[in-house]
């Protein structure tokens, strides 16, 4: 059926130019592959990073760069039995990992791995799911990746557990999911934000929420832990100094997974692991997520698309304002376009 489909793309020419719209032919789908026709695409700072410079050396230009959409699916695989054509869903693309375009977000009609992949509520607008896919992908496989934090995974009926996990970041996209996630998991969470974010994330399950702006952080949180034990921590965003200084200091595990890179220095005893936000694909925790727990999770509401999106206007020809939008920036938001 992919062979039919006109489909246009908003292509990354080279580094340091804008997106430029063009047409871009659709291979045939693999067995294990669906393809979506994007009702609303979100937008990561990765996005407008590769926009910016070739940080990716396996990555090619031109190249069609993004993560997250959500739609209809167009077209199925043969070994595809989860999904339908006309069934509602958000993918992850993984487009810029595999160095195929195909699967790059920023398109009408974008190819998606079925286990990628996960139906939407009738009720969910398009714009708000579109805000899951990287975030979510990231907080997984930063808390039950085996080579990260590795802990329980989330259930529909989780047993509390006498375990802190500790969110960095919490009011960014990756830190969301994570609070959600680790609920989910049965753990406490105790979370960093603004001050004017903490209601948002204890809707989302934290338990308490430090305000990061406070010179004091890294005292507050450590008392906010005393008598409690980490199960481990994610970073998300914000000083990651300040963070491993709770950490060396917390009983409990000294882990902690990070979105960026972490630091050669850090305390005696604290051990760092770099965020792959795509290596779920590869690994047990993308069925986990997106076979065996959004689904349902989505649609009993106990897993919601945080933080809320923000739509900056219709059509591909949005990208290039929504990818300048997210490089000024924008706190507990994601920028989200959508498509006719």
């Amino acid at each position: 059926m992919t062979e039919t489909v006109t489909n246009q793309a908003a292509w990354q020419k080279a580094p340091r130019q804008p997106l430029r719209i063009g047409v871009t032919a659709l291979p045939h789908l693999a067995a294990n592959e669906i393809l979506i026709r994007n009702a609303a695409i979100a937008i990561n700072p990765l996005d407008w990073i590769l926009q910016d410079v070739a940080l990716l050396p396996w990555l090619d230009y031109p190249a069609i760069l993004g993560s997250d959409v959500s739609g209809e699916v167009a077209a199925v695989g043969g070994a595809v039995e989860r999904f339908k054509v006309g069934d509602r869903v958000i993918g992850q693309a993984v487009g810029t990992t595999v160095n195929q375009p195909a699967q790059g977000a920023f398109q009408h009609h974008t190819i998606v791995l079925d286990h990628m992949a996960a139906p939407i509520p009738n009720n969910m607008a398009f714009a708000d799911a579109a805000v899951l896919p990287l975030g979510l992908g990231t907080a997984a496989s930063g808390l039950y990746g085996r080579t990260q934090l590795a802990l329980a995974p989330p259930l529909h009926s989780p047993t509390a557990r006498p375990e802190v996990v500790l969110v960095w970041g919490g009011s960014s996209s990756v830190g969301c999911n994570a609070i959600q996630l680790a609920v989910a998991s049965g753990y406490r969470c105790v979370a960093t934000a603004s001050a004017r974010n903490a209601g948002l994330l204890k809707e989302l399950g934290a338990s308490e929420v430090l305000d990061h702006s406070s010179p004091a952080i890294v005292e507050d949180v450590i008392e906010a832990m005393r008598g409690r034990s980490l199960a481990g921590t994610l970073h998300a965003t914000g000083h990651m100094k300040d963070c491993f200084a709770v950490i060396a200091r917390c009983e409990g595990s000294r882990r902690v997974a990070a979105t960026l890179a972490p630091p050669d220095e850090r305390p005696f005893g604290v051990e760092a692991t770099h965020i792959s936000g795509t290596s779920l694909k590869d690994d047990e925790v993308g069925p986990m997520i997106y076979r065996e727990f959004l689904p349902q999770a989505l649609a009993a509401r106990t897993f919601v698309p945080a933080p809320p999106a923000k739509v900056v206007g219709q059509g591909l020809e949005m990208l290039q304002a929504a990818l300048e939008a997210l490089k000024a920036g924008v706190s507990a938001a994601k920028i989200v376009v959508t498509l006719p």
